[in-house]
C-alpha cells in the first residue's frame, strides 16, 4: 500500500532549535526589564558563587538565578520565606522548555517583611551566643591609639575627632568603607578583620578599641550593619568594639555584638576617652589632697612628738637614778656571795645531820633482819633434823614393801615347784619348741642351779586347729 501524498500547505516548518530560539528572542525582548515581587523558595548556593531559588505567590512559581557577579551586589542575603521585589529580566533555557528569571538586584517587599527577617536572624544570632554578656570585653580607660570605622568622607568622622580632640586628644586610624549600599556590609566586616589582624608593635599601631559609625538614616539605609557577616566579625573581635551606629533610637544587630553601644558618634568619642581637662582638674585635686594630708600628719605627728617630750623625764635625773640603781646593786653583789657561801654551809651541816640519822637507822634495820634471818635459819634446821628420820623410815617401809612384793612376783618360787627355765645360746627365754631347732644349745635353770644341753631331733609341726562344724538344723544332712 503506497502512502498517499499529504496536501500542500503555507504553514511553515520549525525545527526544535528554531522554535526554542525564536521563543526566547520573544521573551527577552518583550520582559527585558521587569521587577516581580514574590516569596523566595527553594533557596540554594551553589560552589560557584552562583545563587539558585524560587520566586512563588498563591497561584504561581518562577524560577530564577543570580548569577555571581550580582549576587556579591545584592543589598540583602536571601532566605527561604523572604518576601522580596526581584529587579531583572526573563529568559529561557531550551534545554529543558523552562523560563526563568535573571535577577539584578534585590529588595525586600516592605518594612514588616524587613524588621521580620532582622527579628529572625537576631533570634538565630542570639542563640549561638554571639550577644551573651560574658563576652562582652571592658572598654580601656585611655587608650593610645583609637581605629574608626566608618566613610571618610562624611560628617560622622570630623564630629569624632572634634569630640576626641576636646576631650584628650589620641592618636586615631581611619579605615575607610562605604556605610550603605552593595559592599557595604563586606566591607566593614573587612575593617574589623583587619584592625584585629594588626601585630601590637607593628608598623601601624594595634588599635586599642575599636570605634563602628555611621550617621543616622531609614532602615534600609542601616541594613549593612545588620548583615550577618558584620555582626559576626564584630563577635570575634579581640579588639573592644564600641557600635555608633545611626541615631539614639536606631538600634541595628551590631549593637548587640559590640562590646558597647553608643547612641551616636558622637558619644562614642566620649565614652572612648574621658575628659582631660577633668582628669588634670581631679588629679590637681588629689593632689592637693595629698598635700593637706602631708601637712596635717606632719602636724599631727609633731604634736605626739610635743606630747612625749613632756611626758618623758630630763636625761640627767634619768641618769642621776641609773647611776644610784648602779651603786646599790654593787653592795649588794658584794654582800651577796658571802650570804650565799654561809647558806649553803648551814644547808650542808642539815643535809649530814639528815644523813647520819638515816645511816643509823639503816644500820638498826640491817641488825634487826639479820636477827630474824639467824633465828629462822635455826628454826628450819631443827624442823629438818626432826623431820630426816621419820622420812627415813617412810622411805625404807616402802622399799621393804616393794621387796616382798617383788620376791612374791619372782618366777624362783616357780622354780621350787619343780619347774625350770630354758633359754637358748643368747640368753634369750624358750618358750615354744618350734623355735628349737636340732643341735642348738640350751641352758635350763633350776630352782637350785643351771644346767647346759643339746636339742636332738625335729621340732614338732605346729598343732592345727580342728575347724568347727557348724551344727546341724535337720533340714540338711552332712556330707561327711
Amino acid at each position: 500500500m503506497t502512502e498517499e501524498p499529504r496536501p500542500p500547505s503555507n504553514i511553515p516548518e520549525y525545527s526544535v532549535s528554531e522554535l526554542s530560539g525564536s521563543l526566547r528572542k520573544t521573551v527577552e525582548e518583550t520582559f527585558s526589564f521587569v521587577r516581580v515581587r514574590g516569596e523566595i523558595s527553594g533557596f540554594k548556593r551553589h560552589s560557584s558563587g552562583h545563587l539558585y531559588f524560587a520566586m512563588k505567590d498563591a497561584e504561581a512559581v518562577l524560577d530564577a538565578v543570580c548569577w555571581k557577579g550580582q549576587a556579591a551586589r545584592l543589598g540583602i542575603g536571601p532566605e527561604d520565606g523572604m518576601e522580596v521585589v526581584a529587579t531583572g529580566r526573563l529568559t529561557t533555557y531550551p534545554g529543558r522548555s523552562k523560563y526563568q528569571m535573571v535577577v539584578e538586584r534585590m529588595e525586600l517587599a516592605g518594612q514588616g517583611a524587613l524588621l521580620k527577617m532582622l527579628e529572625d536572624r537576631k533570634k538565630r544570632l542570639m542563640a549561638e551566643g554571639l550577644f551573651a554578656t560574658e563576652r562582652k570585653r571592658p572598654i580601656p580607660f585611655l587608650p593610645e591609639v583609637i581605629g574608626v570605622v566608618t566613610s571618610p568622607t562624611g560628617a560622622v568622622i570630623r564630629d569624632i575627632l572634634h569630640r576626641l580632640a576636646e576631650r584628650f586628644p589620641r592618636r586615631v586610624l581611619l579605615w575607610p568603607v562605604a556605610v550603605q549600599g552593595d559592599g557595604a556590609a563586606a566591607q566593614v566586616a573587612a575593617a574589623i578583620d583587619g584592625f584585629n589582624a594588626l601585630s601590637p608593635g607593628g608598623a601601624v599601631p594595634r588599635p586599642d578599641v575599636l570605634i563602628v559609625a555611621r550617621g543616622g538614616g531609614s532602615l534600609e539605609d542601616l541594613m549593612a550593619f545588620n548583615e550577618e557577616i558584620v555582626v559576626r566579625a564584630a563577635a570575634r573581635s579581640l579588639i573592644p568594639l564600641i557600635s555608633a551606629v545611626g541615631h539614639e533610637t536606631d538600634t541595628t544587630l551590631i549593637d548587640f555584638a559590640a562590646d558597647l553601644r553608643a547612641p551616636t558618634p558622637t558619644a562614642a568619642a566620649e565614652k572612648a576617652v574621658p575628659v582631660r581637662a577633668e582628669l588634670v582638674a581631679g588629679l590637681a585635686e588629689q593632689g592637693a589632697r595629698l598635700a593637706g594630708a602631708i601637712v596635717r600628719g606632719m602636724e599631727e605627728r609633731r604634736r605626739h612628738l610635743d606630747h612625749a617630750f613632756r611626758a618623758l623625764p630630763h636625761p640627767r635625773r634619768v641618769m642621776e637614778d641609773c647611776a644610784r640603781r648602779l651603786d646599790d646593786r654593787a653592795e649588794r653583789l658584794d654582800n651577796a656571795l658571802p650570804n650565799l657561801v654561809e647558806r649553803r654551809r648551814a644547808e650542808l651541816d642539815r643535809l649530814g645531820g639528815r644523813l647520819d640519822t638515816s645511816i643509823r637507822a639503816v644500820r638498826v634495820s640491817e641488825m634487826a633482819a639479820t636477827e630474824r634471818s639467824a633465828l629462822r635459819l635455826e628454826q628450819l634446821d631443827q624442823r629438818l633434823a626432826a623431820a630426816m628420820p621419820r622420812l627415813l623410815g617412810e622411805r625404807s617401809g616402802r622399799v621393804e614393801h616393794a621387796g616382798k612384793l617383788l620376791e612374791s612376783y619372782s618366777y624362783r618360787n616357780v622354780l621350787e615347784r619343780g619347774y625350770a627355765v630354758i633359754r637358748d645360746d643368747a640368753g634369750h627365754p624358750v618358750v615354744s619348741a618350734s623355735a628349737i631347732r636340732s643341735g642348738s644349745a640350751l641352758a635350763l635353770e633350776f630352782a637350785d642351779g643351771t644346767i647346759h644341753a643339746v636339742a636332738q631331733g625335729q621340732p614338732p609341726a605346729p598343732a592345727v586347729k580342728a575347724r568347727k562344724t557348724p551344727a546341724s538344723d535337720g533340714r540338711q544332712g552332712s556330707l561327711l
